[in-house]
């Protein structure tokens, strides 16, 4: 592993960004990619989109809102989505995305970062708790809110 960078979302990693493989059943926990990138035409002032590159290969992609106005605490520091490519799971670029999250929410004066996800057998819980997230709530739709505090 060369070593990894996290860079803009830019019109050079994008089309990399939609073409992150996953592994199989882990599909059903994710929105199309470019669902995520369609917040940061909705809310630029908000949105943090980043890439996770390793060398000159996209192996990442990372978006996150910070918005201290929301009327949902929840939604103030959040971790919208993390895609790691399934050739490249288990190698601690989802850990690297984490931490330079968890960096940027400091630096904006945020007290922790959410994250929303859906529990099963192949979802993301199991990686969310190794980087540290601690559920705490539940949304109406019976998805689960997990926070790290800073």
């Amino acid at each position: 592993m060369a070593e990894l960078k996290l860079v803009e979302l830019s019109a050079s990693t994008i089309v990399a960004v939609n073409t992150l493989s996953l592994k199989p059943g882990q599909e059903q926990y994710l929105a199309p990619v470019s669902y995520g990138i369609a917040a940061t035409v909705i809310n630029p002032q908000t949105s943090w989109q980043r890439v996770v590159v390793d060398g000159d290969e996209v192996v990442g992609f990372v978006s996150a809102n910070f918005d201290p106005d929301a009327t949902e605490e929840h939604f103030r520091s959040v971790l919208w989505r993390i895609n790691v490519d399934a050739d490249d799971q288990g190698r601690g670029v989802g850990r690297f995305a984490v931490e330079g999250l968890l960096a940027e929410a400091r630096a904006r004066g945020m007290e922790r970062v959410n994250v929303i996800y859906e529990a099963g057998d192949a979802g993301p819980e199991a990686f969310f708790t190794r980087v540290g997230f601690t559920p705490v709530s539940e949304t109406e739709y019976g998805e689960v809110i997990a926070e790290i505090r800073l």
